[in-house]
């Protein structure tokens, strides 16, 4: 960390087109970095990093409070449509090298929406592509963030009762990621408090992962 009173978590933001991944990566930053509207293309076509302010009030260490960093970087979905698989994949990969080489704390979410089921071929395609990027050790460095949770309430779901009728295929997911998870309301901006929840969880997140650091590589192998 650049300061000793003050940690950084570096986060990346993967999923499909329209499923919120810059409109979480602004609730997360608590800003509107991110370019984000709903459209017939997907939107994001180049990897870019978002920055937040120092954050008081989420994380102490030795009895002193520290200040927290929040460096989200949004990618372009996979599957694109505009770009290749490969495209993609080359894009995410050296902007993830090079952002995940920075100091702090790492963690890769996958954002999928809660109001949709999760089908057996669509996780393969995901779970594959993020097994490219992030390698062998991808669970130990992942979350599933769910999106459009305001919409699954709507239908009547509480978190508990979501899960009891989610697919097989998303508990299998839930499940290989350790059930890091965290449910995100995309209707409304996310307050202050709400995101220091949020923010608690991805740090409790890495604490299990024993703050371990990832370093992917620059090019495929």
């Amino acid at each position: 960390m650049v300061e000793s009173n003050e940690m950084t978590i570096n986060l990346v933001v993967l999923g499909r087109t329209q499923t919120g991944k810059s409109a979480a990566g602004n609730s997360l930053l608590g800003s509107s970095d991110f370019e984000t509207h709903r459209s017939p293309s997907s939107v994001t076509t180049c990897c870019s990093l978002g920055r937040s302010c120092r954050i008081s009030g989420i994380i102490r260490r030795s009895g002193c409070e520290l200040a927290l960093r929040v460096q989200v970087l949004d990618t372009p979905s996979y599957p694109h449509s505009s770009l290749s698989k490969e495209q993609v994949t080359d894009t995410v990969r050296s902007a993830l090298a090079h952002h995940f080489g920075e100091e702090g704390l790492h963690l890769a979410l996958l954002v999928l929406r809660a109001d949709l089921p999760l089908c057996p071929d669509e996780s393969d395609h995901t779970i594959q592509f993020i097994q490219e990027l992030l390698g062998p050790t991808w669970k130990d460095f992942t979350a599933v963030l769910l999106t459009h949770a305001d919409k699954a309430e709507e239908a009547g779901f509480s978190e508990e009762a979501y899960l009891h009728s989610a697919s097989s295929t998303l508990l299998s997911l839930l499940s290989s990621v350790q059930h890091k998870y965290i449910f995100l309301d995309n209707q409304k901006t996310i307050i202050k408090e709400e995101r220091a929840i949020v923010l608690r969880k991805l740090l409790n997140f890495i604490r299990k992962n024993n703050y371990q650091v990832l370093l992917p590589k620059h090019s495929k192998e």
